[in-house]
């Protein structure tokens, strides 16, 4: 049996871009800054991961995760190989992503630019209103 399982807490660095493939698939890719616990001088204090997710996953990233929001993801670790234009190999890991969720309220967020539809409208507790109707969109029912 083969287990391959990755979870993390992290910030968005920019909001998530969404692609579609020909079979009309959304894919849609962003990148997640994690904290490290501790760091040695000269180091970095957080690893940056990119994260794919695909399908109703990748829709709900697109419409309801943004710039700087505090996610948690789930999803398995997936190496591509790759070559530049010098010849040199290279590997990059990036995580496929199975769910997300969040980990802070709106309010409690950092600043948010509203660059996207009116879903990310929230009330006076933070919470996000979701449309009538979307139920069948939703990773999670």
């Amino acid at each position: 049996m083969a287990m391959n399982e990755w979870n993390g807490i992290g910030r968005l660095t920019a909001d998530p871009e969404v692609r579609y493939s020909q079979s009309g698939t959304a894919v849609a890719n962003y990148t997640l800054a994690v904290a490290r616990d501790f760091k040695r001088d000269g180091e970095p204090d957080a690893d940056f991961f990119v994260c794919t997710a695909f399908g109703k996953t990748a829709e709900f990233a697109f419409k309801y995760l943004m710039k700087g929001m505090l996610v948690g993801v789930s999803g398995r670790l997936r190496n591509e190989n790759w070559q530049d234009r010098n010849g040199s190999n290279h590997v990059t890991t990036k995580i496929i992503v199975n769910s997300h969720t969040f980990c802070e309220k709106r309010s409690d967020a950092a600043p948010k630019s509203n660059t996207k539809a009116p879903e990310r409208q929230v009330d006076e507790n933070g919470f996000m209103h979701v449309p009538d109707g979307i139920d069948e969109e939703l990773p999670f029912n």
